[in-house]
């Protein structure tokens, strides 16, 4: 989005400030809720894989609203909409701490997802819109930092204030932040044209939304129905397939579709949607899983939980500016296979961990994880953009975050259900060798171990099996996510080597 010819903005410091509280609050948010799931399980009496609806909820939320950005922009002002979308989330935020029951806490989190859509994409437009060219690249890192750092650095924000005050204060840390965010945009940012006259494909945004919606529950709920075993799933999975098909036949014969299929033909943009979508799975996948492992499983406190998880976002920090330092002088895809790598790595030393994994070995997985997310990241989304036809970009950005979150949304849903099943499985497969002809069981109770004359004694060996049982299920989640980050490698070779060295931070993907 270019600001030539653009009246010189005043104040674009304080425009800069208010934009990215905006922006630090929406990307914080999606994962400030994960250390304190836990305490939010206890306190609605839900089971494991129906709290994680709390973070898919607001995912698919905003994913799905954030390509409405530019019809809204277009029909409302983009000031207004920004301002309203603040309003919004920040009331969403306040209506989720104040939720006495799991399903009003599901529902505010996608009310909370659907304003907090907006943000991020006009917060690009704001910032770019606010400085003149020479300055859009340090604008755009700094823009970056906070929309792949803030999902990182979410849970030890989320972690200190549950600790100290409750699992609502996740919720309610919004309300200062969202208030000197919306002062700050009533005061410093200026409104754009409206264009009345621009139509909406609503039948495709619906089919879209239901595709997308039906598809989000078989996830969510598959676990608990006992998957295609249960009508409702199977209903939901064949309502999902038949939406899909819908929007694409619609898509492709309608003369203004909601999506553009000629995106599509753009090589390096598909691929490009490929792999965000795999990075947005495993990045978030991993903040969903490490809380309850590090809390549930190997004991550490909540607030500890939080402090461990900030080396990622250092390790995504370094890289981001690196990045933007080495971009111009190396070719992109070099550092998107490095950066995949790295990822692949970290989930690869992550299946050696253990009930006595040291502090130390999770710090260095997180640092390594996190270099290899910076490295991605944004040279990924300069290589998807750099052969894109000018006039498809603004829907490309807008799609391009679609993939990402629902990404996001499968994979957090994929690996719950799989650490569930898992975990059952590997009870029943441990349990089988607590019989009275085990010799380590013997042993066991000849040093004291264990009691198994007494119910007390029985209850702590069934507890032992279990938690081994969870050690095996985190693993193989982490093995699965390892295997994910391999198999996007190979698709790296289809992408073509831009034309000219375009500036990472400056990425039409980052644009509006």
């Amino acid at each position: 989005m270019s600001t030539a010819g653009n009246p010189a903005i005043a104040h674009p410091g304080l425009v800069t400030v208010s934009v990215m509280l905006a922006t630090i609050m929406q990307a914080v948010d999606t994962t400030i809720a994960n250390v304190a799931l836990p305490h939010m399980q206890s306190a609605m009496g839900a089971t494991q894989d129906q709290i994680s609806w709390v973070l898919t909820s607001y995912i698919v939320a905003a994913a799905i609203f954030m390509l409405l950005t530019g019809y809204l922009s277009a029909r409302l002002g983009r000031k207004r909409l920004f301002m309203w979308s603040v309003v919004g989330f920040t009331i969403a935020s306040m209506l989720c701490g104040a939720a006495q029951s799991l399903t009003q806490l599901v529902a505010f989190r996608l009310l909370q997802g659907v304003f907090g859509a907006c943000l991020v994409p006009l917060s690009q437009a704001v910032l770019l819109d606010s400085h003149p060219r020479e300055r859009h690249a340090s604008a755009m890192a700094l823009w970056g930092v906070g929309v792949m750092v803030g999902p990182i650095l979410g849970p030890t924000l989320g972690g200190w204030l549950t600790e100290h005050l409750s699992w609502r204060w996740v919720f309610y840390i919004n309300l200062p932040v969202g208030i000197l965010a919306w002062l700050g945009l009533a005061a410093f940012v200026q409104e754009t044209p409206l264009d009345r006259g621009r139509r909406f494909d609503g039948l495709g945004f619906g089919l879209l939304v239901l595709a997308i919606g039906a598809f989000q529950m078989m996830l969510d709920r598959g676990e608990s129905q006992g998957w295609f075993e249960s009508v409702e799933i199977v209903v939901e999975a064949l309502l999902a397939a038949l939406a899909l098909y819908l929007f694409v036949v619609h898509m492709f014969t309608h003369d203004r579709p909601f999506i553009e299929p000629r995106l599509f033909t753009d090589r390096n943009y598909s691929v490009g949607l490929l792999l965000m979508f795999f990075m947005g799975a495993i990045l978030f996948s991993t903040m969903a899983l490490l809380p309850p492992f590090l809390h549930g499983l190997l004991g550490y406190p909540v607030i500890d939980v939080g402090t461990l998880l900030v080396p990622r976002g250092v390790g995504t920090m370094a890289a981001m500016f690196a990045v933007g330092r080495i971009g111009p002088r190396i070719d992109l895809r070099w550092q998107i296979l490095l950066g995949m790598a790295l990822t692949a790595l970290a989930m690869h030393e992550m299946t050696q961990f253990s009930l006595d994994t040291s502090t130390w070995d999770i710090t260095r997985t997180g640092i390594v994880q996190g270099l290899g997310l910076g490295f991605v990241f944004v040279p990924l989304s300069t290589v998807a953009f750099s052969t894109l036809a000018p006039h498809f970009r603004n829907e490309g950005a807008a799609l391009f975050s679609l993939i990402r979150n629902i990404g996001a949304s499968i994979g957090i849903s994929a690996m719950v259900a799989l650490l569930a099943q898992n975990t059952q499985a590997g009870h029943a497969a441990l349990a089988e060798f607590i019989h009275p002809f085990s010799l380590a069981l013997r042993q066991a109770v000849e040093v004291g171990a264990h009691d198994l004359s007494s119910a007390a004694g029985l209850q702590k060996l069934d507890a032992e099996v279990g938690r081994q049982a969870a050690m095996l299920a985190y693993l193989q989640d982490f093995r699965l996510m390892m295997w994910v980050a391999l198999l996007g490698i190979p698709w790296i070779a289809l992408l073509r080597k831009p034309a000219s060295p375009l500036s990472a931070a400056g990425s039409p993907a980052l644009a509006d």
